[in-house]
């Protein structure tokens, strides 16, 4: 799907995901990290993780399918196709920190070292999704308003 109503569906797309991105990634650490969020939380961040998992591909073929109209792409078009071939796996990454989170809030006989390794993951992936994201959108923010 390249186009909705006659417009280019990647910026279309593109502002859900460099919303859900971030948004999933602060909610699964903030739920790693206290387990009263995660009782609340859970669910909705699950679900939230699977929204961007399933919007993610599709922007990125939107942003593919963009990036071939140009017959000789900038530079800054180029990296920003490049990185942004990193989102899928960033996306599926939150997704498995989301199942974690939901299977340690499920599983009530967990050990504390088990919740340590879930937490640990949640941040690492959490802050890692969120530089990627900003890495790629500022390059596409570069390739579209020219600024940098």
């Amino acid at each position: 799907m390249d186009t909705i109503a006659g417009l280019p569906a990647h910026p279309l797309f593109v502002h859900a995901v460099v919303v859900l991105v971030p948004l999933v990634a602060l909610l699964e650490i903030l739920c790693a990290l206290w387990p009263a969020a995660r009782e609340r939380l859970v669910w909705l961040v699950l679900a939230l993780a699977v929204v961007t998992a399933a919007l993610t591909p599709l922007t990125v073929e939107a942003g593919e399918a963009m990036y071939d109209r140009f017959p000789q792409p900038a530079a800054v078009l180029q990296e920003h196709a490049e990185r942004g071939d990193w989102m899928p796996y960033v996306a599926v990454a939150l997704l498995v920190v989301a199942a974690l989170l939901a299977l340690l809030h499920w599983w009530s006989g967990h050990g504390r070292g088990v919740a340590a390794v879930v937490a640990v993951l949640a941040v690492v992936v959490g802050l890692a999704a969120i530089a990627v994201v900003i890495k790629v959108g500022d390059s596409g923010a570069r390739a579209v308003w020219g600024v940098g």
